[in-house]
Parts: structure tokens; C-alpha cells; sequence
């Protein structure tokens, strides 16, 4: 896996190709701070990427034992995976400086990934999430990421196509 560093952070983020890595092994997301408000950026987030064929799990204790997008809502993510849920990726709409203890408890639930939104950064939740063998995206939204590499930014309306100017490869090996 090569890192790039990422802005301003001690914390080498995964580089474009990881992330779609990421994008494609893994479909189990746990939205962790999901609103039911539909012009949230984390309600949108949810749609769309269910409408990509992602299993969303909403994480939001104000909306516990609700239902949201047709899926359960939980208080937490330990509550979530006791229900059975599966969770490969953490994607985080809160504070920064509520994501160290999400991380414990993405790893705790033996989560893959931590993903921290677009705005959201927190090396000291970084180097948790590291140190226990999770993946860690920061201040990257993962619809936008999605949307990159599989042209889905069309879906709100927008036909601007694909964001990059070259062809994804595989970096050359030697």
C-alpha cells in the first residue's frame, strides 16, 4: 500500500489507488453521525452510496431504534455489531475531536477502515486506528471519492463525469 501525507497531517493517508481499494472490497459502511435531515451532507452521503449498492448502517444515538433509508438506526457502533451488522468501513460525520474514541470503537468491532469526512481530521485518531491494523482516510468524503473513480457524479444532477484527467492504473511495480 503506498500513503500519501495528507494536508497539514503527521498521519499518511492512503493514496488514490488504496482508496479505491477500499471502494471496492469493502460494501459494509457505518455512518457515524447520519442525519435524517435529507439536505445533511451525511443523509446525502447514505443515499447515494446505498443507491451504489453499499450497506449502510447509520450510527446516530438521537435517532436510536428508528429507521432511516430502510435501515435500523443504532446508538453506536458496538450496539450495531451485537445486532449482527456487519462492519467493514467507519465513515465519520462528527467533531474531530470526537474520533479517538470512535476509533477504539472501530476497532473494537474489528472494523477495516476508519474514514474521516471531508472537513474531519484527527492524527491522534489516525495513529489509533493504524496502530490496530485499520486503514485510516481523513478530510476525504467518500460519495465524492466514489464518484471519482466510478463516474457517479451524475447522480445529483451533475454530468461532469469522471473528476481525474488520466486513466486509473495500477502503480508499475520495480
Amino acid at each position: 500500500m503506498s500513503m500519501a501525507q495528507s494536508r497539514e497531517d503527521s498521519v499518511p493517508i492512503p493514496d488514490m489507488y488504496e482508496r479505491l481499494r477500499i471502494l471496492q472490497q469493502y460494501k459494509h459502511i457505518a455512518i457515524v453521525g447520519v442525519s435524517a435531515d435529507p439536505y445533511r451532507p451525511s443523509h446525502f452521503v447514505a443515499i447515494y452510496m446505498q443507491a451504489e449498492g453499499y450497506d449502510i448502517i447509520p450510527i446516530n444515538p438521537r435517532y436510536a431504534g428508528k429507521t432511516l433509508l430502510g435501515k435500523r438506526v443504532y446508538a453506536s457502533l458496538k450496539e450495531a455489531r451485537e445486532a449482527g451488522e456487519t462492519i467493514e468501513i467507519v465513515d465519520v460525520f462528527r467533531k474531530p475531536a470526537d474520533t479517538p474514541p470512535i476509533a477504539r470503537e472501530a476497532i473494537e468491532i474489528g472494523a477495516r477502515v476508519l474514514w474521516l469526512q471531508l472537513g474531519v481530521r484527527n492524527d491522534e485518531a489516525g495513529e489509533i486506528a493504524r496502530a490496530a491494523g485499520l486503514t485510516f482516510v481523513q478530510d476525504r468524503c467518500v460519495k465524492i471519492e466514489h464518484a471519482r473513480f466510478f463516474g457517479g457524479l451524475h447522480t445529483v444532477g451533475l454530468n461532469t463525469g469522471v473528476i481525474l484527467s488520466r486513466k486509473l492504473e495500477e502503480p508499475k511495480q520495480g
